[in-house]
């Protein structure tokens, strides 16, 4: 949340619960129907969360379930003055650590409404809990628009001192002999391409490091883990960090799921200053020329990807990532599109990703990229990314950022907009009133399959006022279907729109059939992965329920009303264990409601279970597989 949000009078922020629901900073509570535990789970919840920055309620206003808009409207509060008092006593004393909201009483149609603006609480602080219950569970965490209980697990991003960077912390054990001097050699090419006159540029390799802030400030012949990941050998940084792996999965199709049993990778460890380039290679092993289709024959053609746009792309993800508590990231190349799926979610709004400024969450790595031009100046790389694509007539990038997954996600469609195919393509739709960005949105579902507000203003560079208006548009045509609630709104394809896109694949598997060649192996030949995930079924779970082991059916008929958590949490993994389940047939197969299946999702997420698609979290067919899910080659590629 913002310092304008926070500003906004009670009748704008009803105005945006209306147009758009309940966001992670905007909650609406009515004297009426919500209890003051309710109310104070959401004060909590909002001073904890890391990045957020607090979040208002607005009590008095209240949700009409029967359909009829507005949907938010003002219920009012009998007693202001009483109800500002009793909240304020209640966060002043039931919380292990006093709050105190700003609360201001505004009138909406004659109706008293309170605007109580929550901040987040700086660290040593965190995390506020209720004292009674102690923690974990007396701690409460802002995903989306709920308020969900802490996990032993969350507690480490409240205790972290936000001024401690990990990439400062020293590597016990570590020496300058862990050094790899071909990085410092490209380091110093570099360095000196930026300003010859760099005094540090005449140092030996120790003292180099030293001036670098790339060693323990105890021990300068220590290395600290920004040494190790710059600067560091192969062993050094398996010892030290082994999630600071990169895969490159190649796979044969436009869907991970679809073809998990058709692809290659490779698995890559090297400092930042060998990584980059290393990386490109393989990539551009493959996007130097692409294989277009004709009726009897495929012609090579050359790509015109820019190498400026997917070097950006790889020194941000490896210059941003969350080295501490991440998996591995990531390169997926589909054969329509390149994502690149990082540990560690944006510290920045969604709403003001791409704007210029920079969070940094390592912030001597950050240094030195930015002072060797390895990266942009600072908070100019996506907004330079987003011009070099347009200039080669491809979409703009689009990113999704997950704190609840701690991920982030960039996006980079590789086919034309205005090639041949795609404007083909398009005039199917030359009868609807829609203009360039809805044209491109459509494409954009034709290649992903959903899209939202979010990728919607990334892909298209729409003012953010407009954002909303443009997706009403192309949905009151018919062409699209809106699905999920507040920030979790999303589109995919209508009937119509599906139909087209189906044709168009049917087209090119057509052309695909016609030939007999097998596509190019990934730069590197890496081996095919063995081990494949098992394939979603796409029956319902009524008509599929039989196929899950005896001993788990049983225990399933056998399940009570109350039942343990943790064997609630063992059923839920194992039967993401049998095959992919989507939030519905854990609902089905449970025989819980929906708040309680999205309680234990939240709680697993990152420890026990991943999403299907970690590439666009609100998919439509998004399903939770086990944690490894998508790494179960590991070990077996080269």
């Amino acid at each position: 949340m913002n310092n304008a949000e926070k500003r906004q009078n009670a009748a704008a922020l009803l105005a945006i619960l209306n147009e758009a629901d309940e966001q992670d900073w905007l909650e609406a509570k009515s004297l009426r129907d919500d209890t003051s535990r309710s109310i104070l789970e959401t004060v909590c919840s909002l001073s904890n969360e890391p990045g957020l920055r607090g979040g208002v309620i607005l009590l008095g206003v209240a949700e009409n379930k029967t359909g009829d808009t507005p949907r938010y409207f003002a219920d009012g509060v009998d007693d202001p003055d009483k109800a500002q008092l009793d909240l304020a006593t209640q966060c002043k004393c039931v919380f292990n650590s006093p709050i105190y909201p700003t609360i201001k009483v505004e009138k909406i149609g004659g109706k008293a409404v309170l605007r109580v603006v929550v901040d987040e609480q700086p660290y040593g602080r965190k995390p506020v809990y209720f004292k009674k219950e102690g923690l974990p569970k007396g701690a409460y965490r802002r995903i989306g628009s709920a308020d969900l209980v802490a996990t032993e697990e969350d507690l480490w991003r409240f205790y972290e001192d936000p001024e401690s960077k990990y990439d400062e912390t020293p590597v016990r054990c570590s020496s300058i002999s862990d050094v790899d001097e071909r990085a410092v050699q490209r380091y110093r090419q570099m360095r000196k391409k930026v300003d010859p006159e760099a005094v540090e540029l005449e140092y030996e390799t120790p003292e180099l490091l030293s001036a670098l802030g790339c060693t323990s400030k105890e021990n300068p012949q220590e290395l600290n883990m920004a040494g190790v990941l710059l600067f560091g050998n192969e062993l050094a940084i398996k010892r030290a960090c082994a999630r600071a792996r990169v895969d490159y999965i190649r796979i044969l199709g436009n869907d991970w799921h679809a073809v998990a049993d058709q692809f290659d990778a490779v698995d890559t460890y090297a400092p930042v200053f060998l990584m980059v380039d290393k990386l490109l290679s393989i990539i551009y092993g493959e996007l130097t020329t692409r294989h277009r289709f004709h009726s009897d024959s495929i012609q090579p053609e050359t790509e015109n990807f820019p190498v400026e746009v997917m070097r950006e792309a790889i020194v941000n993800m490896l210059m941003h990532r969350d080295y501490r508590h991440g998996q591995y990231t990531q390169i997926i190349r589909y054969n329509n599109r390149i994502e690149i799926c990082n540990s560690g979610c944006s510290l920045k709004p969604d709403d003001m990703l791409g704007m210029k400024g920079s969070v940094t969450r390592n912030d001597t790595i950050a240094r030195i990229c930015h002072d060797t031009k390895l990266a942009e100046a600072k908070g100019s790389g996506i907004e330079r990314m987003w011009r070099k694509m347009v200039e080669a007539g491809l979409s703009r990038p689009t990113m999704e950022s997950d704190r609840m997954a701690a991920t982030f996600t960039i996006r980079l469609l590789l086919c034309h907009f205005l090639d041949e195919d795609t404007l083909d393509w398009l005039k199917r739709f030359v009868a609807y009133d829609l203009n360039d960005n809805q044209r491109t949105a459509l494409v954009f579902l034709r290649e992903v399959g959903a899209i939202d507000a979010v990728a919607y203003q990334q892909l298209t560079g729409c003012k953010p006022k407009l954002v909303a208006k443009e997706l009403a548009g192309i949905k009151d045509q018919g062409l699209m279907i809106q699905k999920g609630r507040a920030r979790g709104t999303y589109y995919i394809p209508s009937g119509s729109l599906e139909e087209s896109i189906e044709d168009e694949k049917r087209k090119r598997r057509s052309q695909s059939q016609a030939v007999t060649s097998t596509p190019q192996a990934v730069t590197g030949t890496p081996q095919a992965v063995t081990g494949t995930p098992q394939t979603v079924t796409g029956a319902p779970p009524n008509e599929n329920i039989t196929s899950l082991p005896e001993a788990l059916l049983k225990e399933l008929g056998e399940l009570k009303q109350r039942t343990p958590p943790q064997k609630m949490k063992d059923l839920v993994l194992r039967l993401c264990e049998v095959r992919p389940m989507t939030r519905d047939d854990l609902m089905f197969y449970l025989k819980r409601g929906s708040t309680t299946i999205d309680n234990y999702i939240a709680l697993m997420l990152g420890k026990e279970l991943d999403y299907l698609y970690p590439m666009m979290i609100h998919h439509p067919r998004q399903a939770y597989v086990p944690l490894g899910f998508h790494h179960h080659h590991e070990g077996t590629a080269t």
